[in-house]
């Protein structure tokens, strides 16, 4: 993939896609599980994968899976569909689908933007964003995420009522999102006091990445709703 899509008009979010070799159990299951749980290319209402779905939800760069896949053995009913670029977050997500037999997740190699064109309109409960690239450099911002235009694919997705999670450990980026998500007309945020946003929600499950602590600041959970 070229640093920019130019097929499909989107700059990159992220950056590497593949870093170390992958191991010989996660190539297999790219191989044979990977194809199985796909996220299917086209027009997509993701009730069709699970038609008795308590609820749909969307996890953006889901990293090594950890999240995803504990959500997913939490709660049986749901369907989670999960979208990674990095190709060795993904062989360890489907480690993840595999050592847990989960049957309620779907995964993407790619752009979750591009997920998200595909989906029927109101079609998610919740979507995960979690710790995204915060590309830190002035001249880097128009790579992140979240911006104004992402978040409108964002409330389109999701139902009203619907939920929004973003989490850093950048305060700038948290700031950033935070400046955009106010001013959508399509979402409120749902936080009424400092503890809101400083400490994790009852249904947070704790990340590898997040125990590095590589930002510069202590995690920062933004919750929004979609009015």
């Amino acid at each position: 993939m070229s640093e920019d899509s130019a097929e499909h008009g989107l700059m990159r979010t992220y950056g590497r896609i593949k870093a170390r070799p992958i191991k010989p159990r996660q190539a297999q299951l790219l191989d044979s599980l990977a194809p199985r749980i796909a996220i299917p290319t086209g027009p997509l209402d993701p009730r069709s994968l699970k038609p008795d779905a308590d609820e749909i939800w969307l996890e953006i760069g889901f990293g090594g899976g950890e999240h995803m896949a504990g959500q997913a053995a939490r709660r049986p009913g749901l369907l989670i569909l999960g979208v990674e670029p990095f190709l060795n977050g993904v062989a360890s997500a489907l480690r993840h689908v595999d050592e847990q037999a989960l049957t309620n997740v779907r995964v993407r190699q790619g752009d979750a933007r591009e997920v998200l064109a595909q989906l029927a309109p109101a079609s998610l409960d919740r979507i995960f964003i979690l710790f995204p690239d915060p590309w830190p450099k002035t001249r880097h911002h128009k790579r992140r995420l979240v911006q104004d235009e992402s978040i409108a694919s964002f409330a389109a997705a999701l139902k009203p009522g619907g939920r929004l999670r973003f989490v850093t450990d950048w305060k700038a980026y948290a700031a950033w999102t935070l400046e955009r998500m106010l001013r959508s007309p399509d979402f409120h945020w749902l936080a009424r006091r400092a503890a809101d946003w400083r400490t994790p929600p009852a249904d947070h499950l704790t990340t590898r990445y997040e125990t590095k602590q590589l930002g510069d600041c202590a995690p920062i959970f933004l919750e929004f709703e979609r009015v």
